[in-house]
C-alpha cells in the first residue's frame, strides 16, 4: 500500500511539473545546474577571492602570492573543508541566481525571438539583460559570500551575516559594489552568450544532432568562458575590493589597486576565476540545455 502511495505521489509531481509554465521549467533547470556547478567549483572561487584580497608586501623582490600558495595555506590552517568555506552563501546566491538568469533569458528569447537563433548583437542583449536581473536581485547574498570567502569576517550563517551587516553598516552595505558587479557580470554574460551561440551555430549539423552534442556544447562553453573571463577580469578585482571594504567607492578602489599593484593588480586571481567561471558556465549551459530538451523545450 505504501509503495502504491509513493508511486501515485511521484506520478502526481511529474504531471504537475509537466504542466508548469516553460519559464518555471527554465528556472528549475537553472537551479539544478547551479547546484552542481557551485558544489564542484567553490574551492576555485575561494582561492580567487583570497588572491584578490591579500595585501602582500611592496618591498622590492617580494614574491607574489600564487594559487598553490593560497591552496596550501587554506588546507594547512583551515583543513581540506576550508576550501568550501562560503559554500552556504554560494548556494544561497547561485542556485536561485542561476534559476533567475535562465528563466529571464528564456522569457526574453521567447518574447523577442520566439524559436529563432539569436544573432551576435541579440545574444549580447539577451545575456546581458538576464544577468542584470539576476545580479541586482542576488547582490546582497553576493556581498555576504565574498566576505565569507575572504577570511576577514567571522559570520556564523548567511542569515546571521545579513542581520549583522544591516545592524552595523546599514542595508546599503548589502548593495556595495553594485556598479562594479554589473560592469563585470553583464558584459561577461553578454560576451559569453554571443561567443557560445556563434560557436554552436558553427558546429556541423551532424555533430549538433548526434549523441556527442552535449560534449561539443561543453567545449564551446569552455572557449567562450575563457574569452569572457579575461575581458571582464579587471571589473571582478574592483568588485571584490569594494565588497570587502564597503566604505570604499569604485573609483577609489581602482586607484588603490593601481597604486598597490599597478596594471597587473587588475588581473589578480585571473587563473582561478577563469577556471571557475568557464567550467561553471559551460556546465550550467550544458545541463540547462539537456534538461530543457528533456522537457521538450528549445533552450
Amino acid at each position: 500500500m505504501l509503495s502504491v502511495d509513493k508511486s501515485y505521489s511521484t506520478s502526481r509531481r511529474t504531471m504537475e511539473l509537466s504542466l508548469a509554465h516553460p519559464a518555471t521549467k527554465a528556472f528549475l533547470c537553472g537551479c539544478v545546474s547551479g547546484t552542481c556547478s557551485t558544489l564542484l567549483f567553490q574551492p576555485l572561487d575561494l582561492i580567487k577571492t583570497r588572491l584578490q584580497t591579500s595585501h602582500r608586501s611592496l618591498q622590492p623582490g617580494s614574491r607574489a602570492v600564487g594559487m598553490v600558495t593560497v591552496l596550501r595555506s587554506v588546507v594547512r590552517t583551515e583543513r581540506l573543508l576550508g576550501l568550501w568555506k562560503g559554500v552556504s552563501p554560494s548556494f544561497a546566491r547561485t542556485i536561485p541566481g542561476v534559476g533567475i538568469y535562465f528563466s529571464t533569458y528564456y522569457s526574453l528569447k521567447q518574447h523577442f525571438l520566439q524559436d529563432s537563433s539569436p544573432g551576435a548583437v541579440q545574444a549580447v542583449l539577451l545575456g546581458g539583460g538576464a544577468r542584470t536581473a539576476a545580479g541586482v536581485l542576488m547582490l546582497p547574498v553576493t556581498v555576504i559570500k565574498t566576505r565569507f570567502e575572504c577570511g576577514r569576517y567571522s559570520y556564523g550563517s548567511v542569515s546571521g551575516a545579513l542581520r549583522s551587516v544591516c545592524r552595523t553598516e546599514g542595508p546599503g552595505a548589502l548593495f556595495s559594489g553594485l556598479m562594479a558587479t554589473l560592469l563585470r557580470d553583464v558584459p561577461f554574460s553578454g560576451i559569453y552568450v554571443m561567443f557560445y551561440s556563434q560557436a554552436k551555430a558553427s558546429l556541423p549539423k551532424e555533430i549538433r544532432s548526434s549523441a556527442s552534442a552535449p560534449l561539443a556544447n561543453f567545449a564551446c562553453g569552455i572557449l567562450s568562458g575563457i574569452l569572457a573571463s579575461l575581458i571582464t577580469q579587471p571589473a571582478d578585482v574592483v568588485k571584490t575590493r569594494v565588497q570587502v571594504s564597503p566604505q570604499m567607492r569604485t573609483a577609489e578602489a581602482i586607484r588603490t589597486i593601481y597604486v598597490e599593484h599597478r596594471l597587473q593588480g587588475f588581473f589578480r586571481g585571473a587563473v582561478p576565476r577563469a577556471l571557475r567561471r568557464t567550467l561553471i558556465a559551460a556546465m550550467a549551459w550544458t545541463v540547462y540545455e539537456q534538461m530543457m530538451a528533456g522537457f521538450g523545450l528549445k533552450s
